[in-house]
């Protein structure tokens, strides 16, 4: 992987945070409709406390919840309406207190992301993230559960008074090996939490009948802390939840591969590879027949699936055969129900090598992160206001081709509707930067202005597709409609 610097670094390839753009749209609409502007011109160490609770009653409330949802079809956009993001603010009441909120924030996130991002840490050993981001969150009026769920580094946020509706984000802070933030899990952070404090906006000023929850998940780029939070309980009750990821190119529907990964022994005989070499069971051997295998299946795999792995003991001398070998495979398709399919052929490469060399084999299989079922009703709403701020999408179909790594969101949205769009932290024009992630050139990527102005453009827009799913209610069932006829495929 290249140290070199990438070429967004310099000033012509990187637009400043004070750019105009977006932002300068978003303030000159704020300035015109709060007098509320103070908090927005302070750099801050310490971050403010709301000044009210959710239980302040002094909240402001709306005469009834279906009155609101006859409002909501009437000032939000529908499939047909391209307004830009000027006039749609004007227009929407909603979106503008949602887009306020996370605005009034932003400098306070900058300074958690770029902590996050200077201190990185491994899987389930994220505690620093941890603190900052309960702290912050609690601070902000959200109730913290930290340590959740029999995770040191696990976290619920919760605001809201009613769980008629209950819209969830998940925001991820692990980081990698040598690398640190070389997939953005800083951005990820920070667009989980704003997202979470525009929808709390947005339930406390109009005494919407919903809550919002964020999930902290540790541990993604490994054995996948959202895994065994579902396992244990902690999406119950939660009608939606929805994540953000950066990257390099904006797509809505990303092809986020289902993934499983198999630890591979080969057990033989040693013996004196000179003077009695014949008497010997070469472990060695079965896992370069494997390694082999592998590579000339790849011809009849499709462009989609991978399998790619490593030998992380090979032997111990180059005199002595091999007794012992130790192999680590990664299996990915495009489906879960394709990788089921794969890890069968895979598995039968194992066990034919055993066999030829006098071997046995010993084959343990990690917990599988599915693909993405990525719920439409819910993208066509994040893609209206991404597009209104100057984002552009590749039909659904070219999107799917450009295939990427695999997650652990995967697996809930196998058991909720859920949506995990990524999002260019390189530009605002949605032009594709040859900058790969997981990567020391992504890493610095992330703590780049532009890739905060990015992260917050996104996490507004998925808190507003949150809020449509609390206002509107056919939305929400055709949401979960879709959800149900995706799983019986």
């Amino acid at each position: 992987m290249s140290s070199e610097k990438p070429a967004f670094a310099s000033s012509s390839h990187a637009p400043s945070v004070s750019s105009p753009g977006c932002l300068d749209i978003f303030r000159a609409i704020f300035n015109n409709s709060s007098n509320d502007n103070t908090a927005d011109e302070k750099t801050t160490s310490e971050f403010p406390r709301d000044s009210a609770s959710d239980d302040d009653a002094s909240t402001p409330l709306i005469p009834t919840y279906e009155g609101l949802e006859a409002q909501m079809r009437d000032l939000l956009v529908d499939q047909d309406n391209n307004s830009e993001l000027l006039e749609l603010c004007k227009g929407n009441e909603f979106a503008k207190t949602v887009f306020h909120a996370i605005e009034k924030v932003s400098k306070e996130l900058r300074e958690i992301s770029l902590k996050i991002h200077e201190e990185p840490e491994l899987a389930f050993k994220e505690y620093k993230a941890h603190a900052l981001l309960t702290d912050y969150l609690e601070k902000k009026g959200f109730k913290v559960e930290r340590k959740a769920f029999g995770l040191d580094t696990a976290f619920v946020a919760r605001a809201g008074k009613s769980d008629k509706v209950t819209i969830g984000f998940c925001s991820e802070y692990d980081a990698l090996p040598g690398i640190g933030h070389g997939c953005g899990h800083n951005l990820i952070a920070i667009a989980g939490v704003a997202a979470a404090i525009g929808v709390k906006a947005a339930i406390k000023k109009f005494g919407l009948h919903a809550q919002v929850k964020l999930f902290g998940t540790p541990a993604e780029e490994t054995t996948g802390g959202k895994i065994v939070m579902l396992e244990r309980g902690a999406f119950k009750n939660v009608d939606v939840c929805m994540m953000l990821h950066g990257a390099n190119a904006d797509l809505s529907y990303p092809a986020f591969l289902a993934l499983d990964t198999a630890e591979v022994e080969f057990f033989g005989k040693a013996s004196h590879a000179s003077a009695t070499p014949w008497e010997g069971v070469n472990a060695l051997d079965a896992a370069i027949m494997t390694y082999t295998s592998i590579g000339l299946m790849r011809q009849q795999l499709h462009p989609t699936q991978r399998v790619h792995g490593i030998i992380k003991d090979g032997g111990k001398a180059a005199n002595i055969i091999p007794d012992y070998t130790l192999s680590q495979y990664t299996v990915r398709a495009l489906k879960y129900s394709e990788l089921m399919v794969l890890k069968k052929r895979v598995e039968a490469i194992f066990n034919a090598a055993a066999r030829s060399t006098g071997c046995t084999v010993s084959i343990k299989w990690g917990v599988p992160y599915k693909d993405i079922l990525t719920n439409s009703v819910l993208t066509q709403k994040f893609e209206h206001y991404m597009k209104a701020q100057g984002a552009k999408y590749l039909p659904k179909e070219e999107q799917l081709r450009k295939v990427g790594g695999s997650t652990d969101m995967g697996n809930l949205t196998y058991a909720l509707p859920g949506i995990h769009p990524v999002f260019n932290i390189l530009n605002l024009e949605s032009k594709d930067v040859n900058v790969a992630l997981h990567t020391r050139a992504f890493a610095e990527a992330a703590m780049q202005p532009i890739a905060h102005t990015a992260t917050l453009r996104a996490a507004k827009c998925l808190a507003m597709t949150g809020v449509e799913c609390i206002l509107d209610r056919k939305l929400l069932q055709k949401v979960k409609k879709e959800f149900e006829e995706n799983k019986e495929k």
